[in-house]
């Protein structure tokens, strides 16, 4: 999905320059956009583009022995292309560099590796939920060269998709549908994967190892994956369940919103999360009046604090969005949201952006321990050793924080998915990835790494009213996530940081 890069820079088959341990260069093979990178006295070279959303990995960092991208963190082997961090669910062309002399060029591209040899497993895997983790585990049971059967379950009639460009650029309009999808059905098919799409399980045999369908059909597992994901939540509030109003989780439920937003001048949005702010500035893009109710008084100062939420309530302001804060919905109109002051909004669309519930009904009727999420351990496996949960539903100990958490990322849950697929072969895993999301709303760009549900500081690096800026989120001395405005090579910089450990590191990025 997404464009190409023009090349630019100079011709790597005429030469590469010569470059610092660690440096990177873009320049071109042909007419594709590519990157040299040196590592130690190696120089590797591959394609700029990041296999996500296309965007330039030149705008990234090097780090280890790897190439990381800026935008969303997707992460690739310098060596082989090899992508080894989502968001990216497969690889980068790779180049082959030779020696002539003292100089070295480019002579062609790499033949990419051969699926990995695996033997043994599970006599069968069976996935529950066709979301982020779902899939991600799924692709990678096959990168893995898992043989055996593969099962993937979703209750949504539509293809895995890439779910953040839901309330983003397809829902402003800025991207067609097709590039909301991981792959067309003939590339899971390709994979050996059995998707059956609009299905949902009815329940779970634990001592037969089977799942039921709810139409009746059985499924028998060597290994099971709960990636049932959340739920998005609608107000208990009269006129809830109107035709007009929509919650936004799936690409349905986004054209639902587009269908009514085609003839409709005004809209609101009930709600001041990610979500919903995603949804006001796409709504917005697409002409339309739009209205924020929420009940807090600075929109995202829950997850940010008040001055970092207030750089994406200020753009929001900026654009022309009205604010209806320290507001509850008291009902909703066939033509208007009536607000719990008395006051009436025309709303002729109405979304509810107010959080979302994690589907743990199945695993408690199964009888496995539920927390508010389904409990897994560093393996992310559940209190039955045959069975694992992965993404939104999840519950786990931060190994940061030592808290419980439940992280309801999409990157998170991808990472989390592919990490249930290694556990479920047998390889030693741990659940000790850098959490990470990203949001873009009115052209400003927020990239969060780490995770912070409460914290005795927010030290600020750089003026927030510049939109170029960013604040670490602190607990007895201790730097439990960062934010940061208009600096995504800061962000790279930091997850890595908080991955290692690096107090130091981290206050070059945001001073204690």
């Amino acid at each position: 999905m997404g464009g190409t890069i023009e090349p630019t820079g100079p011709d790597f088959a005429a030469g590469i320059p010569d470059l610092e341990d660690g440096a990177m260069l873009q320049g071109h093979y042909g007419r594709q956009a590519v990157i040299a990178v040196r590592r130690g006295s190696g120089y590797f070279v591959v394609a700029a583009a990041c296999q996500h959303w296309g965007e330039n990995l030149a705008a990234g960092a090097v780090i280890g022995d790897t190439i990381r991208c800026a935008h969303h963190h997707a992460c690739f082997s310098i060596r082989t292309g090899e992508a080894t961090c989502p968001p990216a669910l497969g690889p980068i062309d790779c180049f082959k560099v030779e020696r002539r002399g003292s100089d070295r060029a480019v002579t062609g591209k790499a033949a990419r590796a051969g699926p990995r040899e695996f033997r043994g497993g599970p006599s069968s895997v069976v996935i529950v939920g066709g979301g982020a983790a779902g899939s991600a585990c799924a692709l990678a049971l096959r990168d893995e060269g898992y043989a055996g059967p593969v099962t993937l379950i979703s209750a949504d009639p539509d293809l895995p998709c890439d779910r953040p460009n839901v309330s983003k650029d397809y829902l402003a309009g800025a991207a067609p549908e097709e590039w909301l999808y991981l792959r067309d059905a003939d590339g899971w098919k390709a994979a050996g994967i059995d998707l059956r799409l609009g299905a949902t399980v009815a329940s779970i045999d634990r001592a037969a190892r089977s799942v039921r369908l709810t139409d009746g059909g059985t499924l028998s597992y060597g290994a099971l994956l709960l990636a049932t994901g959340a739920d998005a939540v609608r107000l208990p509030i009269a006129g809830a369940d109107l035709p007009h109003v929509h919650v936004l989780r799936t690409v349905g439920d986004a054209r639902r919103v587009l269908a009514a937003a085609k003839d409709a001048q005004s809209a609101v949005v009930i709600g001041s999360s990610f979500i919903g702010m995603e949804a006001a500035a796409s709504l917005k893009a697409r002409g339309l009046d739009v209205h924020v109710v929420s009940p807090d008084a600075v929109p995202f100062a829950k997850a940010l604090g008040p001055t970092a939420g207030g750089v994406l309530h200020a753009a929001h302001l900026e654009n022309g969005v009205v604010f209806h804060l320290g507001r509850k919905p008291a009902a909703i109109g066939s033509s208007e949201v009536v607000l719990d002051d008395g006051s009436r909004i025309p709303a002729q669309v109405v979304v509810m952006g107010v959080g979302v519930r994690p589907s743990v009904s199945l695993a408690e009727a199964a009888g496995l321990a539920v927390d508010r999420g389904v409990v897994v351990d560093a393996q992310l496996r559940t209190s039955d050793a045959g069975i694992w949960a992965a993404g939104d539903a999840a519950r786990y100990v931060d190994a940061r924080s030592n808290e419980s958490v439940r992280i309801e990322h999409w990157v998170v849950a991808q990472r989390q998915g592919q990490l249930a697929a290694r556990a479920m072969l047998g390889r030693t895993v741990r659940l000790d990835q850098v959490p990470f999301f990203w949001t873009t709303q009115f052209g400003v760009s927020l990239r969060y790494v780490g995770h912070a549900e409460a914290w005795d500081r927010i030290d600020v690096a750089g003026e927030p009213a510049s939109k170029n800026c960013a604040f670490a989120y602190r607990k007895a001395g201790k730097t439990l996530a960062l934010a940061f405005y208009g600096r995504d090579r800061d962000a790279l910089i930091a997850e890595d940081a908080l991955a290692r450990g690096d107090e130091a590191g981290l206050s070059t990025l945001v001073p204690a």
